[in-house]
């Protein structure tokens, strides 16, 4: 049985292409940790670039922060062909639920194409299982948080959605649920910091495509795999801060941590359980 830290092995050694349709807010971060990862990112969401750019990619990721009509359109293309092509695909419902034009194309998305993984918070996650929903700006409603306390009623809920959507649901936050409808893995890796750095859900996103891709076999591992490889690398580089340091340097410290990832730091600090 391999661990989660093959997974960054394999990431290293694929080198898998990744098409990100990103939003403009976090579109060079996400292209550096795909490169930090271990993958390769190539950016293009104009509707005549999208299916041939996708076309020599292995995976797609999708994420709907800054919308435009032209990149929904380039989205539906991409996604669609990536699907024709049996691509790994991934939506990030950025802020779903604080705007009807958010809402009603995730919803669409996740209508027309066949995602592998849909990843956001529980806010954003609640809102495509309900239709509807309440998110603070693209952070998650607090009332919606998952804690301690309700974490089997949360867990049930993401089981539910996975198992209705057919693939695997990834809810991060505080405490981070990755689950395809049977097995859940509770991830509790990460810093609160992190929540200062604007893009850190972007990135993840990014390299949770390029390890899905890599790892076809083992998807759902694949996932839980970048959640706790992110996590981890936001601890690692919160404790190498100086002082004087801040967000800035904060968010290329975690690059750097990822940069530097390997299968023995991520199973010694991967911090999880599987329900």
């Amino acid at each position: 049985m391999s661990t989660l830290g093959a997974c960054v092995d394999q990431v290293r050694a694929n080198v898998p292409l990744v098409h990100n349709i990103t939003n403009y807010v976090t579109v060079n971060d996400v292209a550096n940790v795909l490169l930090a990862c271990g993958g390769s990112p190539i950016m293009s969401d104009d509707p005549k670039d999208v299916e041939d750019i996708t076309s020599i990619c292995g995976g797609l990721n999708i994420n709907i922060g800054t919308l435009n009509q032209r990149t929904v359109e380039g989205m539906f293309l991409a996604g669609k062909k990536a699907n024709e092509l049996g691509h790994a695909v991934l939506l990030d419902p950025v802020g779903a639920g604080a705007s009807a034009f958010r809402t009603e194309t995730a919803l669409k998305l996740i209508q027309e194409i066949k995602f592998d993984v849909i990843r956001g918070n529980i806010s954003e996650i609640k809102t495509l299982a309900l239709g509807s929903g309440t998110t603070k700006g693209v952070d998650a409603d607090v009332a919606d948080a998952v804690t301690e306390e309700n974490l089997d009623q949360s867990i049930a809920f993401v089981k539910t959605f996975a198992e209705k959507m057919g693939c695997i649901i990834a809810v991060t936050g505080a405490i981070d649920l990755v689950s395809d409808g049977t097995k859940c893995y509770v991830i509790r890796n990460g810093r609160p910091e992190m929540g200062k750095i604007t893009g850190t859900g972007c990135q993840l996103s990014g390299v949770m495509t390029a390890f899905i891709t890599a790892n076809p076999e083992e998807k759902l591992k694949a996932a839980a795999a970048a959640v706790c490889t992110m996590g981890l690398a936001g601890e690692i580089g919160f404790s190498r801060m100086q002082e004087g340091d801040g967000n800035s340097t904060y968010r290329n410290r975690i690059i750097d941590a990822i940069y530097n990832m390997d299968q023995k730091t991520l199973d010694e600090g991967a911090k999880y359980e599987v329900r």
